[in-house]
């Protein structure tokens, strides 16, 4: 992918950097040169009116749509030309979250020692992604976003944008998100962090000088991408089946039994990640994750929620195990008026607001994108 080194103008869906300064963070830390990487698609129209958020998910980069690039997007179903996002239409932008691996300012970065963050990089919150954006936006020229959109912690960062900056967001739509993470949300997370911290490689995060905590970092990718699934995808795509020859009743010694095609789809799954994804970066984001909830020193959720004046839309996913669809109906319930939950079915579970976002056309068209 193309990398430019600042704001200025290039093709749409190539990686640009901007530097955002310093900023202080929500539990007393700080960042002293803070840079932001983010992507463009389409123009800015001359009253800045028509500039649309989309935010990435965990392991998510601001590849949102191909674009002039020959890089496919994770959201081209969603946003490009024609698209529901019309990027003939929308200036649309993405950024990397803080605290991650695609460009912007995060734990492999150089401290201003030299020396990489590593254990030092402090704790970022979704507020403080949120702040950061708010900080580019101004940078950009953009003062009120048309809309903010998100799935899974990209829902959570559109719901904080809404709520933090209400006067620049007129539409937020969150999309297989809550408004708070869960109990149970916060102990599969967990499971991922212990996963990372406890392989030797990790050395508290001080890793970038030796081998990379690939075990780990796999690990945590297994545990998440089972929350990604339902049990019915797995059963319906893989039931008991053995994995090509192997024999998972062939040996004595249980280390030495061939794989079932599941475990051979996780390790797959777990490789993928640990080719494009830094451990430390996981780490940051997921404690980011956990941090979210909205109702956090503004009296109670219920306050919190009743007081955001955009129009709201939210969506689930019917077989979401991660983000439960009774999680979106309490959002929904909480915002001002009558906020409907529009639903995707699949079979596939949490996942499906990335490959089956299609299904919200007609109703995203309808909500916040007719002509």
């Amino acid at each position: 992918m193309h990398q430019g080194n600042d704001a200025g103008p290039l093709g749409d869906g190539f990686l640009r950097v901007a530097p955002i300064g310093p900023l202080a963070l929500e539990t007393g830390g700080a960042l002293p040169d803070v840079q932001l990487a983010f992507e463009t698609w389409g123009e800015l129209d001359a009253e800045a009116s028509n500039a649309v958020l989309v935010q990435h998910a965990l392991t998510g980069s601001s590849h949102v749509a191909r674009g002039a690039s020959e890089e496919e997007g994770w959201w081209d179903a969603l946003v490009g030309p024609g698209r529901t996002v019309d990027t003939d239409r929308f200036f649309v932008v993405s950024i990397n979250m803080v605290g991650g691996c695609y460009g912007s300012t995060g734990p492999a970065s150089l401290a201003p020692d030299g020396a990489p963050w590593g254990s030092r990089f402090p704790f970022v919150t979704i507020r403080d992604g949120v702040r950061a954006e708010a900080l580019l936006a101004d940078q950009l020229g953009i003062h009120r976003w048309h809309s903010v959109l998100g799935g899974s912690m990209g829902g959570a960062r559109a719901l904080e944008w809404a709520l933090m900056y209400p006067d620049r967001v007129e539409r937020c739509a969150v999309i297989a998100c809550t408004a708070a993470s869960s109990a149970e949300q916060i102990a599969f997370a967990q499971a991922q962090l212990q996963a990372i911290r406890l392989d030797p490689a990790y050395r508290g995060g001080d890793y970038y000088d030796g081998p990379h905590p690939d075990a780990g970092l796999g690990l945590a990718r297994r545990i998440a991408h089972i929350t990604y699934r339902s049990e019915g995808e797995f059963e319906a795509r893989f039931g008991r089946a053995e994995q090509d020859a192997e024999q998972p009743l062939g040996a004595v010694v249980p280390a030495d039994r061939g794989r079932y095609q599941v475990e051979s789809y996780l390790d797959h799954q777990a490789e993928k990640l640990v080719d494009r994804f830094d451990a430390n970066s996981y780490v940051i984001l997921t404690e980011a994750l956990m941090s979210h909830d909205a109702g956090r020193a503004r009296g109670s959720l219920a306050a919190a929620l009743a007081a955001a004046p955009a129009q709201f839309f939210v969506a689930a996913v019917d077989s979401d195990r991660l983000y439960v669809p009774g999680q979106s109906r309490r959002l929904a319930a909480g915002l001002p008026g009558e906020v409907p939950v529009h639903t995707i079915t699949s079979p596939v579970g949490h996942d499906a607001f990335l490959t089956e976002i299609h299904q919200l056309d007609a109703q995203l068209r309808t909500a916040f994108y007719a002509k």
